[in-house]
């Protein structure tokens, strides 16, 4: 996140200035590389350095959103930048899940991975090659993506004229259409996960939560301040705004997990307080934070392109 924060307004920048294809291409690139490389860290700082560099040559996020916001037409722009945060969601399950699949092959998968083997000797790079993989054929895929952004002598271009010009580029196609038992007791090693109760309980209120997080902010918050960023300035602006928009929001995620844990850390010290003990108070200040935001969205704070 630091690194993205470092690089997503020059991303943006270049491409407004040379296209989103190459900036797209570019990040695509930088997660076979960086990502392979990470799966083969020796030390902590080489996973952490491998990390910040794909966060800084990866700016394809930025452009991404306004790749989006150029192939559909007015009355389809809620539906394609939704797409964008329905793609980063179905990442976040899919990634995960792979990652615990294959992570560690040796141990899991004796009878194909040798412990002398590549895969023995790092454990995580399995995993990661798997997405570089994943990645290359992206990059690949990529060579047949038209170009949206199209210079012309006026400065401003609507998303009308991005849209017929890509539609141009695909020769005409039909692109239009496309649309425990008891609180405290302690288990055994050999119960069954599935019948601890605190355990169970917390994986629960845990899908609650990201059920709500999921639905709510990807699909209502993020898409609504997909299209206000996009509509509020013209194309030939729009990569670099998008940049400070990365900017800005991977600072913000980058500080929030310290904030969280600090956060988190404070509240076990007051377990005994009478007012909002111990988690508690966790929530209550998460939830001003939400209540702020939400004042946030009203006038005159939040003001509206005219168009």
């Amino acid at each position: 996140m630091l690194g993205r924060a470092l690089t997503s307004v020059a991303w943006g920048m270049v491409a407004d200035r040379y296209g989103r294809k190459p900036v797209i291409m570019i990040g695509t690139i930088a997660v076979v590389i960086f990502n392979t490389l990470f799966g083969l860290s020796v030390n902590f700082w080489m996973a952490l350095s491998t990390r910040f560099l794909l966060g800084s040559l990866n700016g394809l996020l930025g452009p991404i959103k306004a790749y989006a916001a150029e192939i559909f037409r007015d009355e389809y722009q809620a539906l394609g930048l939704s797409t964008v945060s329905t793609a980063w969601g179905i990442g976040l399950i899919i990634g995960p899940a792979l990652g615990g699949f294959l992570a560690q092959p040796a141990e899991k998968y004796p009878d194909i991975f040798s412990e002398d083997s590549l895969f023995g000797r790092f454990p995580y790079f399995l995993p990661c090659l798997f997405i570089s993989v994943y990645a290359m054929i992206v990059t690949v895929a990529c060579c047949w993506l038209p170009e949206t952004l199209h210079t012309h002598n006026e400065n401003k271009k609507s998303r009308e004229d991005s849209y017929d010009a890509l539609e141009a580029a695909n020769g005409g196609s039909n692109a239009k259409e496309k649309e425990q038992e008891i609180e405290g007791s302690e288990p055994t090693s050999n119960e069954s996960l599935f019948m601890n109760g605190p355990l169970m309980s917390s994986i629960i209120v845990y899908c609650v939560f990201s059920l709500h997080d999921m639905a709510y902010t990807e699909v209502s918050i993020i898409t609504g301040m997909f299209l206000l960023q996009n509509s509020a300035v013209d194309q030939h602006q729009r990569g670099t705004a998008n940049g400070i928009s990365m900017t800005a929001m991977s600072l913000f995620k980058a500080a929030g997990p310290a904030g969280g844990g600090a956060l988190f850390s404070w509240a076990q010290k007051r377990q005994d307080s009478a007012f909002f003990p111990g988690d508690q108070m966790v929530f209550l200040i998460l939830n001003v934070v939400e209540a702020i935001g939400v004042l946030m969205t009203f006038k005159p704070f939040l003001v509206q392109r005219r168009r």
